[in-house]
């Protein structure tokens, strides 16, 4: 991965194993008179606060931190939902808007425990406007483009969708599967809202035609295949993230090597809420009253490089400036997403052939 650019959570979206791995938590279950003063999170694989953040929300709310990590992308909402009847924690966090909506209709989410007051800025991210479950963090899923490779190749960057499906574009992109990788699916949805539910397969047809390369997962497709990642691959266009190139900058800080395509942009928001069924609904509220303050909400583009919910927070120099969220990116309805989902996931199978 690129130095400190931690993006596990945009990895596989489960299967099976995720599913048996539920299943067995869902069997054991969570003792229901769990010590009051312990608030347990079902989070992600890449959540991440400062050591002494922690340490101020355990002195200052009274309650023991426990971490529970429940994989990657869709892999946690599976254990979500299979264990529901007997939650493995108090609160989880990280399921984002690709998945929430099913969340609340499987009735995983407390609907009772809502939070009243959260950030201006965050309320147009509210599913349904349930504040039950609660936005914290976001980011733009985006193609990114190895801007030297077009320098020394004399060739002009690609700045739309349309320009990639080109044959000059096409054979120099490398995708990610979204029926195993989130920002994969992510990127998928981009087209859809693009394109429309009836034509983004024909799409996909296109570049896979003209050579683009489906790879598994991020790490597999910046790392490897991506010309300005660690691997020096063979392809200098990528889905990625719109903060990717903040960490591709120089060493005196004035510029950086990639560059995000903004109107390719799909917008991922990460969520949190108190589990139904909870040992300590008290303590998962003040969790996500805690993820909502000013400190935590500066601490997330340090530690898990994701841009705060709070518009009022100051950002880093780097991601400020080079790692901009798109002023208008592609949108897609929660309600929708869940409706569609698999349907649309079936149809990019058959266009790319998987």
């Amino acid at each position: 991965m690129l130095t400190g650019h931690v993006l596990t959570r945009r990895g596989v979206i489960g299967g099976a194993l995720a599913l048996a791995s539920a299943a067995t938590l869902a069997a054991c279950g969570q003792d229901t008179k769990a010590d009051a003063k312990k608030v347990t999170v079902v989070t992600h694989s890449s959540f991440q606060v400062s050591d002494n953040l922690k340490k101020e929300f355990e002195k200052t709310s009274g309650f023991k931190l426990e971490i529970v990590d429940g994989g990657d992308g869709g892999e946690l909402v599976n254990k979500l939902i299979l264990s529901k009847d007997a939650p493995q924690g108090d609160v989880c966090f990280g399921v984002d808007n690709t998945y929430a909506s099913r969340l609340l209709a499987q009735g995983v989410i407390d609907k009772d425990r809502t939070v009243d007051t959260i950030p201006e800025s965050a309320e147009k991210y509210l599913v349904d406007n349930n504040r039950a479950l609660v936005p914290i963090d976001m980011g733009d899923v985006a193609i990114n483009i190895d801007k030297t490779y077009f320098t020394s190749h004399n060739l002009a960057e690609p700045k739309t969708f349309e320009d990639l499906a080109k044959p000059e574009y096409a054979k120099l992109l490398v995708a990610i599967n979204p029926t195993t990788s989130t920002p994969g699916l992510a990127w998928m949805l981009a087209t859809v809202g693009h394109f429309g539910a009836d034509k983004f397969s024909d799409y996909w047809k296109t570049l896979v035609k003209g050579g683009a390369k489906i790879a598994s997962g991020w790490t597999e497709a910046y790392n490897t295949d991506f010309s300005a990642g660690e691997g020096k691959g063979a392809y200098p266009i990528v889905v990625s993230y719109a903060s990717s190139p903040s960490y591709t900058v120089s060493k005196d800080g004035a510029s950086t090597t990639t560059a995000a395509l903004l109107d390719t942009a799909f917008r991922q928001v990460e969520y949190a809420g108190v589990l139904k069924g909870a040992a300590n609904p008290a303590g998962g509220q003040a969790f996500i009253n805690w993820m909502l303050s000013k400190n935590v909400q500066a601490d997330i583009p340090k530690k898990m490089y994701m841009y705060p919910v709070d518009s009022s927070v100051q950002l880093p120099e780097a991601l400020a400036k080079f790692g901009p969220l798109a002023e208008k990116p592609v949108e897609v309805a929660p309600n929708k997403i869940a409706a569609e989902r698999e349907q649309w996931l079936k149809l990019w199978a058959s266009a790319v052939g998987k």
